[in-house]
């Protein structure tokens, strides 16, 4: 039976009013936009809850909700440690930058840069936002796109552009009171669709089958392990590289990415933003728990309901059609095999001294889904051959949801991927067209223009950077799994822009030309690192933040001493 004939017209209905709901509503209510302020920081008239929401929907993309319970199903609890360091970075936001960026009354975090440096550094660093964002932003179009355009066979290019100018209808128009307005819908959108589908799941599991005896077959099977001490650098989620690394990649997103800056420089207040930001660190660690959660839900359910060997429905049908079909039926049948011994020993819950069986099963169930991903590789290399995406991670959500759940309820969890790519969407136009009229393009223009001409100059900007946005994501390539992508892009930049920032807070005898040279040569020295493969990737904000303040603090002593 094919995916696309799962969606009942019901499902189309409730999926196409939630979008035009959204695209007309953020359209009309911020049609009126005559000014610069009203256009950039909406009017600087948001509460608390509006920009607490509105920051959680920037960060919490499409690729959160389709890449985050895949992690979970194939990698546990552990994922979450990566966001530990966010509520010590909320807490460092709300006391040392926010209260700079209302002081000088900016429109972006990168206006401060010029009055502590000079104008070259402050480009420089709008510069480095606008390339990791604009590659970020073509992503966040691409990650729900190329999964959909899988499981329901509608074409990637045309979902592209679907999703790229829905956005970009009412974030154009209405500008950051737009996003503001539209996030705090989809946002109780998104809520309300977790909520449904993580008591769905439980609900299919079997009657036998408690909430207690799920969490003990979840943790049998090594999936609820949440702390990992170890300082083992091959291992990219631990506590430490959460609250080291987390720190700072958190530090650098929410204190000097324009995409979350401008969601609080749009408060009605010092105390509002702080509050929203505060907010937002007490409620993203549960929401992210919760969604990796669903994922071991997810895993515990197909414990006892058949599942392919690898979700991604392009990777199956390729295969079948190719010589390496005998070899990969083998690994389905030996996968079969496993899971009827599993459901045998689990239907009646977990025994003491089963457990040591399971966990091996379980070993032997990932070890094979390995084996088939080096099919894939060696189908991927024959020549002429249209390369398919191994990693099934980002498939898992999707295909519980296409194959278990009633009709109405899949046109909502569709909505609730497709509001989130919206809603990250949105805000990384409008802060890239913010960031692109106020540091480079005012400021290089001469003479005095009209507020007029800088509204539609950032409407331009806007549309400009929505059609890079799908260009990019038109020609973007999977990685190991979409929600690390976003945050490997923004690990080799952010370190470098947060040290930069750090030296004009607290490095006052630093000047501009040392930073300045001092943040090429980190750039560069990262990207060497990252290439290298020599650290994981959350260590590379620290590295980054560290270098730049490093070489820029010797620069300095050394120009001094010169002088």
């Amino acid at each position: 039976m094919e995916i696309t004939s799962k969606l009942h017209f019901i499902d189309w209905i409730i999926l196409s009013i939630t979008l035009f709901f959204i695209v007309a509503y953020g359209t009309y209510v911020t049609r009126k936009n005559n000014n610069v302020k009203d256009y950039i920081k909406g009017g600087n008239d948001a509460k608390w809850w509006t920009i607490g929401l509105s920051v959680m929907a920037t960060q919490a993309s499409a690729i959160t909700f389709l890449s985050t319970p895949g992690q979970a199903f194939h990698s546990g609890m552990g994922f979450v440690q990566f966001y530990f360091g966010l509520p010590i970075a909320m807490i460092i936001i709300c006391a040392v930058f926010i209260p700079i960026y209302h002081k000088l009354k900016v429109y972006t975090a990168y206006e401060f840069l010029e009055g502590r440096f000079n104008l070259k550094t402050r480009s420089l660093a709008a510069i480095l936002f606008l390339v990791q964002r604009g590659l970020a932003a073509g992503i966040t179009i691409f990650a729900p796109a190329i999964i959909l355009s899988a499981v329901l066979g509608w074409d990637l290019l045309i979902l592209n552009i679907i999703i790229g100018f829905l956005v970009i209808i009412y974030t154009v128009s209405g500008g950051t009171r737009a996003v503001n307005v539209t996030q705090k819908q989809q946002m109780i959108i998104i809520f309300l669709g977790m909520l449904v589908a993580f008591f769905m799941i439980v609900n299919q599991l079997p009657s036998t089958i408690s909430f207690a005896n799920a969490l003990d077959i979840a943790g049998a099977s090594g999936k609820m392990k949440v702390l990992d001490f170890s300082f083992d650098l091959d291992n990219r989620y631990t506590v430490w590289t959460g609250v080291l690394g987390g720190t700072f990649l958190m530090l650098s997103y929410f204190g000097t990415d324009q995409s979350q800056v401008q969601r609080y420089l749009s408060g009605k207040s010092l105390r509002q933003s702080q509050l929203g930001l505060i907010f937002n660190g007490l409620l993203k660690v549960p929401m992210q728990f919760f969604i990796l959660f669903i994922g071991v839900m997810v895993f515990v359910f197909y414990q006892f309901n058949s599942s392919p060997l690898n979700f991604n429905p392009k990777v199956n049908e390729a295969i079948h059609n190719s010589s390496f079909k005998t070899a990969y039926e083998k690994l389905e049948a030996k996968h079969s095999k496993i899971n009827a011994q599993k459901r045998t020993l689990l239907i009646d819950g977990i025994q003491e001294n089963e457990r040591q069986k399971i966990s091996a099963l379980t070993a032997q169930d990932m070890q094979l889904r390995e084996e088939g991903k080096k099919i894939v590789t060696a189908l991927n290399a024959q020549k002429d051959f249209k390369k398919i995406e191994s990693n099934d991670k980002d498939y898992v959500f999707i295909h519980f949801i296409l194959n278990n759940l009633p009709r109405g309820l899949i046109g909502l969890l569709l909505a609730v991927i497709l509001s989130a790519a919206m809603s990250s969407t949105a805000s990384e136009l409008n802060a890239l067209a913010s960031t692109t009229v106020i540091d480079l393009y005012k400021r290089n223009t001469k003479g005095i223009k009209e507020e007029a001409h800088y509204v539609k100059a950032s409407k331009w900007f806007t549309l400009i950077w929505g059609i890079i946005a799908i260009s990019v994501a038109c020609v973007a390539n999977l990685f190991d799994n979409l929600i690390q992508l976003v945050n490997i892009i923004g690990s080799i930049f952010y370190g470098n822009v947060l040290g930069i920032f750090l030296l004009a807070f607290f490095i006052k005898f630093v000047k501009g030309n040392a930073v300045f040279i001092a943040a090429l040569i980190t750039q560069a020295l990262i990207i060497f690192v990252f290439l290298m493969d020599w650290l994981p990737y959350l260590w590379l904000n620290l590295l980054g933040c560290v270098l730049v303040m490093g070489i820029a603090i010797v620069l300095q002593l050394t120009l001094s001493k010169k002088k």
